[in-house]
């Protein structure tokens, strides 16, 4: 599938033209015209700047910043072109293609969630594009398929989401995603009919949606750009217009603002709405208001509120447990009590060398799920906090918490690493025993491949854990190919989940490495605030040091160490061609932040200043600045083989930085090498594009990665 190509005829007249001199040269013998010429329209801006002079900077295409615009449409037609061009002489790429479809296109099935003796799951078979959402009566009965999604659009880009299920499993939600947007329609499917509802919530960022216990109507939570986060209720049969709002704008006299995001539920047994907020992302702060259900016009009130802590609830009957890094940056659990302060709470399950990632009540006993050095471990307690035991899990890999209700009398689990695709299991609560429920099967050979774990040391001399995975016997001389990736923040862990494309990798003789770089939440809270704000060259020294271990060992070298990140590992990408360009022979940058002086003015940016900071503090643009990628470009500089990646479907991180970005670097660039744009007309930051579409998505990535280390 060749890469769309927007408005090219417009190319010359609006602002991009090719040059017709063969100047790049990419490996295995691909030649390139020069990149096309991008028109430069420089506005300067001024920055105040603590205990300095004001700064100004000088943006020569914040004209692209326009992505409607005929001049942006013909721009990006013109880079697409460019990239087809490079493509088309890939000549391992049909290969790839069809090696990408085995790994990628194989039955999945998504952790199974059970009412009332029935079991709801997203399941999609290897021939279809996208999953469609079954049911299945009993734990090993027939799959009935209740919403297809298969049929919502004829090229296969429309999806379709299980957002939920009542108590009593007679009503479901589902979302309708277009693409990769992380916008979505919410659908109401009654069961026992097999027909949607009338109502529809309209498309939009959501962050939870439930239904009322009595089913007249439904809670939800809706973002708004640039206002922030309201709750509302709507009445089944009425339009949304009518639908009253019980939270938003303020709560006790404190603004509720665009970073604030707004989390609802409901207690299972119908007694409260819980809704909490969140200031920032990852938030800094984090309030549980409830409400109570069972009382008409009952006031809004705090089981916690005003501390700079993370607080995630749960509930048995109307008792309350909550999972917080209050006085614990390696989280805790409490119970909670209404009206008491978070120091007189409980603790039940005390703070441990090893990081809480997760917690769960399932059938009256609490599952906690800890990393150890990032590998997990899923241990079963009482709710007074006595250990009775841990879920063996297969080796080293990511486990992921315990799904299930208090009332339950099982659950699900799932298993995967690096090697290893992924298996639900079935866990008996009773008993103890688990059984394997479900497992992808893809046709790779985990057993003619090893896994590991080492540490490494930091500029600074932090001791960093990094997974290295490859076949067995591989040879360490320096001459292989090796992929790494990473992210570096947001207290998002980066366990070794198993990925196709990191398989394929691996099958074709690469070695593959994850470093667990700080900003992640792989040793608590202290290792993610030790690279945000101004420590955030923590992350990407971090991922350098990373990169001269596996050099010092052999495992590869520059001219064949490809890397690949998105979103903010995007951005990892971006500091590592502009501030190391000498470490690597390619990179991959998905999605990216690049421009992080203006980041903030984009979709969600301005939610993940609690994570950044903004270049319009004072105080903080002087850091900003220093590792901004877009502002940190040298002309003449020999930079790696450089493959952008974005899509106008990505609805979180806008694609102004990647259009941006691609022609500043192709001008500066003195290696000779490749600088690409593929932009996509659907792709986005979430799921939703269809299988065939994604199968070429890696294909190209991987093609080009793999090309340019040989």
């Amino acid at each position: 599938m060749r890469i769309a190509l927007g408005c090219l005829a417009l190319a010359a007249c609006m602002g991009t033209a090719f040059a017709q001199d063969t100047v790049i040269h990419g490996k295995d013998g691909i030649a390139l015209p020069a990149a096309p010429k991008t028109e430069k329209r420089p506005v300067t801006d001024t920055y105040k700047v603590a205990g300095a002079t004001d700064a100004k900077v000088t943006d020569d295409y914040r004209w692209l910043e326009d992505a409607k615009s005929p001049a942006t449409r013909a721009y990006i037609g013109a880079q697409n072109a460019y990239t087809q061009q490079y493509l088309d002489q890939v000549k391992i790429l049909p290969e790839v293609r069809t090696q990408m479809a085995a790994l990628l296109k194989v039955d999945q099935m998504s952790t199974p969630t059970e009412r009332n003796g029935k079991y709801f799951f997203s399941r999609r078979l290897a021939d279809e594009n996208q999953a469609s959402i079954y049911m299945r009566v009993g734990l090993h009965g027939e799959d009935v398929k209740l919403i297809d999604g298969n049929s919502r659009s004829s090229d296969g880009n429309t999806s379709v989401n299980l957002n939920g299920i009542t108590e009593d499993g007679s009503l479901l939600l589902y979302g309708v995603r277009v693409g990769g947007a992380d916008e979505s329609e919410v659908h109401f499917f009654d069961v026992a009919s097999r027909k949607d509802t009338a109502d529809v919530l309209p498309s939009a960022r959501y962050y939870g949606v439930q239904v009322a216990p009595d089913k007249k109507g439904v809670y939800y939570s809706r973002f708004y750009p640039h206002v922030g986060n309201k709750v509302f209720y709507h009445a089944f049969g009425t339009t949304t217009d009518n639908d009253t709002m019980l939270l938003g704008g303020e709560y006790r006299g404190e603004k509720l603002g665009e970073i604030d995001g707004i989390g609802v539920r409901i207690t299972a047994n119908g007694h409260y709405l819980v809704m909490s907020i969140n200031r920032g992302v990852p938030a800094e702060r984090e309030d549980i208001l409830l409400k109570d259900l069972r009382v008409k016009d009952s006031p809004i009130e705090s089981l916690v509120y005003g501390i700079d802590s993370r607080f995630s609830e749960m509930n048995v009957g109307d008792d309350f447990y909550v999972d917080t890094d209050f006085n614990a940056p390696n989280h805790r659990v409490l119970k909670a009590v209404m009206g008491q302060k978070p120091e007189e709470w409980k603790t039940v399950i005390p703070e441990a060398k090893d990081v809480l990632e997760g917690v769960n009540i399932v059938g009256g006993k609490m599952f906690v799920l800890r990393l150890h050095d990032v590998k997990s471990e899923l241990t079963a307690y009482t709710l007074e906090g006595k250990e009775t035991g841990k879920i063996a899990l297969p080796g080293i890999g990511a486990g992921s918490e315990l799904s299930g209700r208090v009332e339950d009398k099982d659950g699900f689990y799932t298993f995967q690493s690096i090697v290893t695709p992924p298996t639900i299991f079935h866990y008996d609560v009773v008993t103890g025993k688990s059984e394997v429920f479900d497992t992808q099967k893809v046709p790779f050979n985990s057993s003619a491949y090893e896994l590991k774990e080492v540490f490494y040391t930091s500029k600074d001399g932090t001791r960093v854990p990094m997974f290295i995975a490859g076949k067995k016997g591989l040879k360490r001389d320096g001459s292989e190919r090796l992929l790494m990736t990473g992210y570096g923040g947001f207290a998002l862990s980066e366990t070794p989940v198993w990925n196709p494309e990191y398989a394929w990798w691996m099958e074709q003789g690469g070695y593959f490495a994850l470093p667990d770089l700080r900003g992640g939440n792989e040793y608590g809270e202290a290792w993610h605030k030790a690279a945000m704000f101004e420590k955030k060259q923590n992350v990407f020294d971090d991922w350098y040091a990373a990169a001269e271990y596996l050099v010092a060992n052999k495992y590869t070298s520059a001219a064949h160490f490809a890397i690949r990140g998105r979103s903010n590992g995007g951005l990892l990408m971006g500091a590592s061609m502009t501030q190391r360009p000498d470490l690597f022979g390619a990179i991959w940058c998905g999605y990216p932040l690049l421009d992080m002086l203006r980041y903030q003015n984009f979709l969600m940016g301005r939610t993940w200043t609690t994570e950044y900071g903004s270049a319009e503090d004072p105080a903080q643009f002087a850091y900003i600045r220093a590792y901004s990628p877009y502002q940190n470009v040298k002309m003449g500089a020999k930079y790696p083989a450089i493959l952008f990646f974005t899509g106008d479907g990505d609805t979180r991180v806008d694609p102004m930085n990647a259009r941006k970005m691609t022609p500043l670097m192709q001008e500066a660039s003195g290696s000779g090498r490749p600088v690409l744009l593929h932009y996509s007309l659907k792709g986005g930051h979430s799921a939703g594009v269809s299988q065939t579409q994604l199968v070429e998505d890696y294909a190209d990535e991987m093609g080009f990665l793999w090309t340019e280390t040989k």
